[in-house]
Parts: C-alpha cells; sequence; structure tokens
C-alpha cells in the first residue's frame, strides 16, 4: 500500500500583515480590518487543510510564533529529499527568526524517524527553501530559482548535499520572489511557468529539458492570482481561486482542481504552495531520465 503523501503546515494564530518585504504585502490593508482578514485567515488555512486531506494526503501542523508571522509559509523552511532536509537561510531580517524554529521543528522530526539528516546553508549563503528550489520528479531533478531570495551559490550546495542535478533559473522581478510563484512542475511531467518572470537564458534552459507539448504558459491573471503557486499530487492540484482559462487548460489535461479562498495570505504574496512543505518528497527511481542533458543544462550559467 502506497503511503499517503505528508506535508507540513503551520497554525495562522500568529499570522498578521505587518512588514514589507515583497511587493504583494499589503500592511495598510490588513490593519483597515485585522479581525475580518484574521477569520478569514484561519478559514483558508483550514479550507487548505481538509483540501489536502480529501486528496489523500495526511497533514503536521506546527505552531505559530508570536512575532513571526511569515512562519505560516513553511515551504521556505527548507528543502526535502530522501529523508534528508537542508534548513534554509533567510536573506530578509524579518524572517531570520523563523531559521531555529524550524531547525527545532526539523530536529524534532529526525528523532521521530522522518528524517535521516538535518543539515543548514553556511551563514551568509541565502537560501529560502523549498520556495526557491522545488523537486521535478519527472525529470529525477531539482529547478532553483536564484537573483532575487536565493543566491547563485546555495546551488552547489543543494546538489553537493542532496547527490542530484541542480538547474539554476534566474528570477529577475521583484514580483516573482521565489520560484514557487512563477513555475509548477506537475506529476504528468507538465511545467506550468510564467515567463517574464524569467531571463531569457532560463527561458531557454526550460524550454530545452521540457517538450514544448508539455510547456503551460502562465498568464498575467494566472500569476497574479497565485495559482501557478499550488501543491500537485498525483492528478490533485491545490491552488488559490485560478481564473478559469488555467482550470480549464488543467482540467483537459485530466487534473482535479480544487480552488481555495487564499487572499489574506495573497496579501503577504503567498499560496498554497507557499503554505506547505512536503516531508516525504523522494526521488522517482522508476523514471528514466536524460542525465547527460540534465547535468548539462545544469551546469550553465
Amino acid at each position: 500500500m502506497t503511503a499517503k503523501p505528508l506535508f507540513l503546515l503551520t497554525d495562522p494564530a500568529h499570522y498578521e500583515v505587518s512588514y514589507v518585504i515583497n511587493p504583494w504585502m499589503a500592511p495598510g490593508e490588513w490593519s483597515r480590518d485585522r479581525a475580518r482578514h484574521q477569520a478569514a485567515a484561519r478559514e483558508g488555512f483550514l479550507a487548505l487543510k481538509v483540501a489536502l486531506e480529501a486528496a489523500g494526503a495526511e497533514v503536521r501542523v506546527m505552531k505559530g510564533v508570536a512575532g513571526l508571522p511569515d512562519l505560516v509559509f513553511p515551504a521556505n523552511a527548507g528543502i526535502v529529499l530522501d529523508r534528508r532536509v537542508l534548513v534554509a537561510r533567510f536573506s530578509c531580517v524579518e524572517r531570520q527568526g523563523e531559521e531555529a524554529v524550524f531547525l527545532q521543528e526539523f530536529e524534532q522530526l529526525k528523532r521521530e524517524g522522518l528524517f535521516t539528516a538535518v543539515g543548514i546553508f553556511p551563514q551568509g549563503v541565502f537560501q529560502e527553501g523549498a520556495g526557491d528550489c522545488i523537486w521535478d520528479k519527472t525529470r529525477r531533478l531539482f529547478w532553483a530559482g536564484f537573483g532575487q531570495r536565493s543566491v547563485r551559490a546555495s546551488l552547489d550546495v543543494i546538489e553537493k548535499f542532496f547527490e542530484v542535478p541542480v538547474v539554476p533559473l534566474e528570477l529577475i522581478s521583484p514580483r516573482f520572489y521565489h520560484l514557487d510563484v512563477c513555475f509548477l512542475p506537475l506529476a504528468g511531467g507538465e511545467v506550468v511557468y510564467y515567463p517574464p518572470a524569467f531571463s531569457e537564458a532560463s527561458r531557454a534552459r526550460i524550454r530545452t529539458l521540457v517538450p514544448a507539448e508539455l510547456l503551460i504558459e502562465a498568464s498575467d491573471g494566472d500569476a497574479a492570482a497565485f495559482s501557478v503557486n499550488a501543491v500537485n499530487f498525483g492528478r490533485s492540484i491545490i491552488m488559490a481561486r485560478p481564473p478559469e482559462r488555467l482550470k480549464k487548460i488543467l482540467e483537459e489535461r485530466g487534473y482535479e482542481v480544487t480552488a481555495i479562498d487564499l487572499a489574506p495570505f495573497m496579501m503577504s504574496g503567498g499560496g498554497a504552495y507557499c503554505m506547505t512543505l512536503r516531508l516525504d518528497r523522494s526521488r522517482d527511481v522508476d523514471t528514466p531520465a536524460a542525465g547527460h542533458q540534465i547535468r548539462a543544462a545544469a551546469g550553465a550559467a
């Protein structure tokens, strides 16, 4: 029997939008109706948890911490593969307090037997977890964003720690500060991406590794709706409410799309993927990959 996917979420009791570290953040709007936004955030969190469980996943919820509102986005906590986790280093001072909290959580998971190794990026080597390093099970590689929050030097650390290919993708827009808001590999081999977020060299690298028939270009509206920032396992996709165009494209390819109102979290620049971290992620040893081609592309600057 196949084990259920396991996701980490953070309780939103201490979530708020109180500072600005990306163009989406709106603390003024939040403060004008704090109680309503907090209630809506709780509803959105519970809807995400229910949707994950309904799709066949298990969910582990960690406690929030006062003063660390973005702890609700555990995708940025670290990179997980094959029972190993590499803990993030945050570039923004406002989030650096999360490092110790997530490290403690991962050490606990190691004691429980879920992880066999817990590492952390060197001081000064900023890398913001699975938000900037996304596993592609079809191609058995990491796509890794750099240029906004994560630095180019972090890619070598990832490759050495996990011993898998890492494909660099340069992010050129502050609005798309993490890879997960503009890039989504799907279980069937498709990749949803928003081209304007990437340098021309990175767009070319994506086109080299992903056949044209498997590339789905997200529109401005798709990206603004945080629909690219989605959770996918099997044929299930869970996302912030998408434009009908994108929903139709995904359903025509055989996916079941569950749309959730995550507006309070979008006010901080996050969606469904940001709010989760898959803890049981492993490489797909049954899927052949063009290793030489992948490594050549990964090594390009």
